[in-house]
């Protein structure tokens, strides 16, 4: 039987959301529809709805059950970041989970234990519990809109190769539309979708809170 992976030196680490998004960089990012990185994230951010009253209600029903720390491996010059990120503060929020983020660079030893594909790909979210033992994971992107990374991919296994970023350019190009889709409501669906999916694999336990808001 596999240990489970235990990060208990992790606990308690971490930039919470509110400093984080207060020190990130004014950045443009046109291949991906973002023209200024530190005012999306924060409009996404401010402006984040439930696409549904059912998912609200399983978010805050899990919190009244359950004790664990999500740490966010990221940077702020990620358009996936920029995306997905906010959403995760605001689930986190409401499922009464504390948040941080560990800025990549500075922790590679352990977002080389989260690789996608074998590449670090971000944000990754880490899920653990009292104890530091990680329960899940979910990153880089909704699925999806990580589908199409993987086409990419696969269809192109040569970085050397001449036309390789011209053809990388138009898979950022085709995920910054996915994103941009609908004004963000269909991959916020699929990430709060992909969410319930892993954390109804996680142990409960009591962790009464106040009436529901």
């Amino acid at each position: 039987m596999e240990q489970p992976l235990i990060l208990r030196h992790l606990l308690g680490q971490g930039i919470l959301p509110e400093p984080f998004m207060e020190n990130m960089l004014d950045r443009q990012m046109p291949l991906s529809g973002i023209a200024n990185t530190k005012e999306r994230f924060r409009e996404i951010y401010d402006h984040f709805t439930w696409g549904s009253d059912e998912d609200r209600q399983f978010f805050f029903r899990f919190g009244e059950h359950a004790k664990m720390t999500c740490l966010i491996l990221c940077t702020d010059w990620c358009p996936d970041v920029i995306w997905n990120v906010p959403v995760l503060f605001r689930v986190m929020e409401h499922a009464d989970i504390k948040a941080g983020v560990l800025l990549m660079e500075e922790h590679l030893e352990v977002m080389d234990l989260f690789l996608t594909n074998g590449g670090r790909a971000q944000p990754i979210a880490v899920f653990m519990d009292e104890d530091g033992r990680v329960l899940g994971r979910w990153g880089a992107r909704p699925a999806y809109i990580q589908a199409v990374m993987d086409g990419f991919k696969q269809s192109h296994p040569n970085p050397q190769a001449s036309d390789y970023q011209e053809n990388l350019n138009k898979t950022y190009k085709a995920i910054g539309e996915l994103y941009c889709a609908d004004s963000g409501t269909t991959y916020q669906k699929g990430l709060i979708g992909e969410l319930r999916q892993l954390f109804s694999r996680f142990p409960l336990e009591s962790n009464p809170r106040g009436p529901r808001p």
